[in-house]
């Protein structure tokens, strides 16, 4: 059982004890209460130790959890509420707490729809319901596209990674004529601009596999899973977005943003390598070292005509020919409405 499942069990038996006003409680009786009551919920022997039971007064006490419990002990023995009246369990909640209640429920809303938050679904109305009085407007929104495809996927993939299954994935990338089966170890499910992706192991090398690229999904049993302790942090952390090279190293890419846009790019940086090189009337110079991939191509390009590449060349190249390429098509007639 979990450790913080563990505290709550006892958390809620200390509350028991200690607005009992027929019975006195020494630590001692109230440690065997907690043991006991961890056996009733777990069916094996369980021992709560003194200095369990005292951190647990200890933080019912103060503000950590909410409760600033009134606990006195009397004739330096026995542990009891000063107030007859007082539970945990019916702490009161002011307006702000319930507009930040407010504010919680909508952010889990927007993942309702994934089967590992189904659990939560009556819990998030039961919360909705309670602060319904307050009449709060929501203020905060989330982008959320009712539209994209392979969410229906993220299910199975959880699951094959929480419980280390290898899988057998239908999978059709953009640019190939037919599918292709891969039998894959799940690592980790990414989001970026979004998007959804698998990231996974597969033929001795990690792969990244797009959702909504994916046809269809099948557990293979028959082969042991491989865990490679996968490092989220570490592996993207050289990269914009989800597209990682296992052979490309990063590279100083150095870029101008005029004066009127760099304060976008200064508190919203592309990167966490971002720092200033440089800044004067004209604009700022910034350097961010990462690899040379497709999302930082169009983050660059997303920012128009506001930034400049400086280096590397190969860089500066390819978004010069984008733009070129961009350009003409304005230039065509035959890309006008009226041609439609």
């Amino acid at each position: 059982m979990s450790s913080n499942k563990n505290a709550l069990i006892r958390y809620k038996t200390l509350d028991k004890c200690l607005k009992n006003k027929y019975k006195q409680y020494t630590l001692e009786d109230l440690m065997d209460e907690c043991s006991e009551a961890l056996f009733e919920f777990e069916g094996k022997e369980s021992f709560v130790s003194k200095r369990t039971v005292q951190l647990d007064l200890q933080n019912m006490r103060s503000e950590k959890f909410g409760y600033e419990a009134p606990i006195e002990v009397y004739e330096r023995k026995y542990y009891r509420y000063s107030d007859p009246d007082y539970s945990i369990h019916q702490i009161s909640v002011n307006e702000n707490d319930l507009k930040a209640m407010n504010n919680a429920v909508q952010i889990l809303k927007q993942f309702k729809d994934f089967s590992m938050f189904k659990e939560m679904n009556g819990v998030i109305q039961k919360l909705e319901d309670s602060i319904h009085a307050t009449n709060q407007k929501s203020i905060i929104h989330l982008d959320k596209n009712e539209q994209l495809r392979g969410l229906e996927h993220i299910d199975i993939l959880y699951e094959s990674v929480l419980n280390k299954k290898a899988l057998r994935i239908t999978y059709k990338s953009f640019k190939a004529k037919k599918e292709n089966i891969l039998t894959v170890h799940p690592q980790l499910l990414k989001e970026y601009n979004n998007r959804w992706f698998l990231i996974c192991w597969h033929k001795n090398a990690i792969y990244n596999l797009a959702l909504d690229r994916i046809e269809n999904i099948q557990a293979d049993e028959k082969i042991e899973y491989i865990d490679k302790d996968f490092d989220a942090d570490r592996y993207f952390g050289e990269v914009i977005g989800a597209t990682v090279s296992e052979t490309q190293r990063p590279q100083n890419v150095i870029f101008i943003v005029d004066s009127k846009h760099a304060p976008y790019v200064k508190t919203k940086p592309f990167h966490h390598s971002q720092e200033i090189m440089s800044e004067d009337e004209n604009g700022t110079v910034f350097k961010i070292c990462v690899q040379l991939n497709f999302e930082l191509e169009r983050m660059i390009l997303g920012m128009g005509e506001f930034l400049t590449v400086l280096a590397p060349r190969k860089l500066k190249r390819r978004i010069a020919k984008s733009l070129r390429i961009a350009n003409a098509n304005y230039q065509d007639e035959k890309n006008s409405i009226d041609s439609l």
